[in-house]
């Protein structure tokens, strides 16, 4: 009995073996990946009324799919003849990014592909000073610092590459559809942070990011099965197995 079991464990270990013999693999490296936005700094130095820091965390979790959260902080300030504006406030965004590119051509390197982002924007903002013409005159007033909530989606192509080991760049075009400003039909936003301007049902935008990655786990990846043609009967064989069909 137990040279039976023998026999059919290793019956198993030749038959997988030979399952991968006839198939094309590749070792796929899913990574654990962290990124800080370029574009919001670079801006900064140019506008100082408008700071954005932004950065995210990616897990992998097949070759084609990764799950993505994103966060940073804005201090956005805005002024015109008749008023100031300003706008403080936290924003986050979860999602999932999906990967076009095959298996054998990232290599868990080169991304390229579509993500899905449902974001929230925490905020404060106040008009500290606006004039208003009327029949009697000008007057100047202020609106004092309110709170409030806004809900937005996104849509987010792009590419990343990765340069050097454990070191990407990339970038991504962010199609932004407002849900809910947080302000109410009459007093929206003028800024919504990690959205734009609040007065828009939709809005264009996009990151440019530096990301450090590691692998946590290799997975091999079935690229393409291999199909093993039957040799052509010749008409000899044919004959011997009529024959020993007969028999």
């Amino acid at each position: 009995m137990r040279k039976i079991y023998v026999y059919f464990i290793s019956l198993l270990f030749s038959l997988s073996a030979a399952e991968l013999a006839a198939q094309d693999t590749v070792l796929f490296p899913l990574k654990i990946r962290v990124g800080f936005d370029l574009v919001g700094p670079g801006i900064y130095i140019y506008d100082n009324d408008h700071l954005s820091l932004e950065g995210y965390i990616s897990f992998d979790k097949s070759e084609k799919m990764s799950f993505v959260l994103e966060g940073g902080y804005v201090d956005y300030k805005y002024s015109q003849y008749n008023y100031d504006y300003h706008s403080t406030g936290f924003f986050g965004r979860a999602g999932v990014d999906f990967n076009f590119l095959k298996p054998e051509i990232s290599k868990g390197r080169y991304w390229a592909g579509l993500g899905l982002r449902y974001g929230l924007s925490i905020y404060d903002n106040e008009t500290p000073m606006y004039d208003q013409d009327n029949y009697w005159g000008t007057f100047t007033s202020s609106i004092p610092l309110s709170s409030g909530t806004g809900h937005f989606i996104e849509v987010t192509p792009g590419f990343r590459t990765e340069l050097l080991r454990n070191l990407s760049l990339g970038w991504t075009v962010r199609l932004k559809v407002l849900l809910s400003g947080g302000g109410g039909k009459d007093l929206k936003p003028i800024y919504l942070p990690g959205y734009g301007n609040g007065g828009k049902n939709a809005t264009l935008g996009i990151s440019y990011y530096i990301s450090w990655n590691i692998a946590y786990k290799t997975k091999r990846v079935i690229t393409k099965p291999v199909v093993v043609e039957e040799p052509e009967e010749t008409e000899e064989e044919g004959v011997v197995k009529q024959n020993t069909g007969n028999m």
